[in-house]
Formats: C-alpha cells, structure tokens, sequence
C-alpha cells in the first residue's frame, strides 16, 4: 500500500520495540518526532519482550499518521487477543509478558484495530517498507504472510554481497527497510545498510538498543540499551518475578 504525504511532512520508521516503551519515548524525543505532523511506519513486533505493550500502542494511537508493519509476534499476540490462543512458541518468546500488560486480558478494541490494521508491506515512492523479507525476482502479492513475517533471506543474501565487496541492488526498490532480524546477529547496534536493504532492528527486545530513522536523510536516533531502561532483559525482569 502507498500513502501520499502532505507538504512538510517526515517520514521515520522505527525498529522492533517489543514492549520497550522507554526506549520508544526516548526515539521520539531525541528525533523530535512530530506527532501531529509527522509519519511513522513501524516495522512491526511491537509486541511481545519488555513488560509495556499496553503502552507502547497507547502512545502508537496518539500519532496522527502512525502505519504498521505488521510481525510475527503482532501476528501473535493478535491470535490471543481474538482467539484466545497461547501457542508455547508464543509465550516462551515474551507472550507471557503481552498478557501481563493486559492483566491477563482482554485487550482494549482499539489495540485490536491497530495489530489489525497491520499491513505486511508499505510501498513509499521507490521504497519499501516490511517485518522480515521477499524473494525480489516475484511479485509481492505472491508472497504468503508468512514469507513476509519470517524471511531473514534477503537481508542474507544483501549481506553475502557486501562483505565481499560487490555493490549491487536487489529488485526495483531504491531502499528496502526491514527489522525481524536484530543486528546484534551482525555484530553491531547500529542499523545495517547492505545493498539496498536497510536492517533498524537493533535488538531493543533483546539487549540491544531501539532505533527510529528518517527515511530520506537516513539520520537516525538511538535508545538508551534495553537493559540499562529496566535493570535487565526480558527474561531475566520475567524470572526476578
């Protein structure tokens, strides 16, 4: 899906928040992110990690022009909240920590409409906007919602490339923006730019950092790490309790 954008309008995206509201507000302020004016695409897994889902998509809601990516754990916790299901793949992956943040449930219907409202891409004059990946030699509407959830091949393959020095583009798009995969399996916490592909998962659910990004300027801001914002990860703050 494309979007027109008003006249003096940024556009960011933000990396995987995982439940990290902390980390969220500290993008925000330090990018000076307009909610009123501005646009934000999440690139989705806004669920599932730190104990704030509940109020990261609460502040999400207050953005005027707020699009998300939707993820794998979005897809998720979407199931619970709908169907009541807790697979354990979801909750040993920091499910359990979404239904805490809703006192074991249910979620709010305007939380609903918001992971439902996910998209699994964002097209943005010659770029793109999505969780985990595609194959770029077929057509996008080809791909199944999982394919473009779960990939990590892409940004592999963009990788392979670059660490032996080839400059290359793959498929039409002048940059492909992705999270899904933290940088931190690149050894960095700073987004990777690798061909075309733009990788702003900095491992804000793990013990990474969270990053927003102007898409055009290619600035970016930084969190505080993750665990220095709540005195620990994820499943160290689940077994303290």
């Amino acid at each position: 899906m494309e979007v027109a954008e008003g006249m003096g309008m940024k556009t960011f995206a933000i990396g995987d928040i995982h439940g990290a509201y902390k980390a969220m507000m500290q993008c925000f302020e330090r990018s000076k992110f307009d909610y009123k004016k501005d646009r934000l695409i999440v690139m989705g897994d806004v669920c599932d990690g730190y104990p704030e889902v509940r109020q990261c998509i609460d502040e999400l809601l207050k953005i005027k022009h707020c699009d998300l990516v939707i993820g794998n754990h979005d897809m998720w916790a979407l199931d619970w909240a709908l169907r009541g299901d807790k697979p354990e793949i979801w909750t040993s992956q920091g499910g359990d920590r979404t239904m805490a943040s809703y006192n074991g449930g249910p979620m709010p219907q305007a939380h609903i409409d918001f992971l439902k409202g996910g998209q699994l891409w964002i097209e943005r004059e010659e770029q793109i906007f999505v969780h985990g990946g595609f194959n770029t030699d077929v057509l996008l509407k080809s791909h199944s919602a999982q394919a473009l959830v779960w990939d990590r091949t892409l940004l592999d393959m963009a990788w392979k490339k670059h660490i032996v020095g080839r400059k290359c583009q793959l498929g039409k798009y002048k940059d492909i923006f992705v999270g899904h995969t933290t940088t931190e399996l690149y050894n960095a916490l700073q987004p990777i730019h690798v061909c075309n592909v733009w990788n702003i998962d900095t491992g804000a659910g793990w013990p990474g950092k969270l990053t927003i990004i102007d898409v055009d300027s290619k600035r970016y801001w930084q969190s505080n790490l993750t665990p220095d914002l709540y005195g620990g990860t994820p499943d160290t703050l689940t077994m303290a309790r």
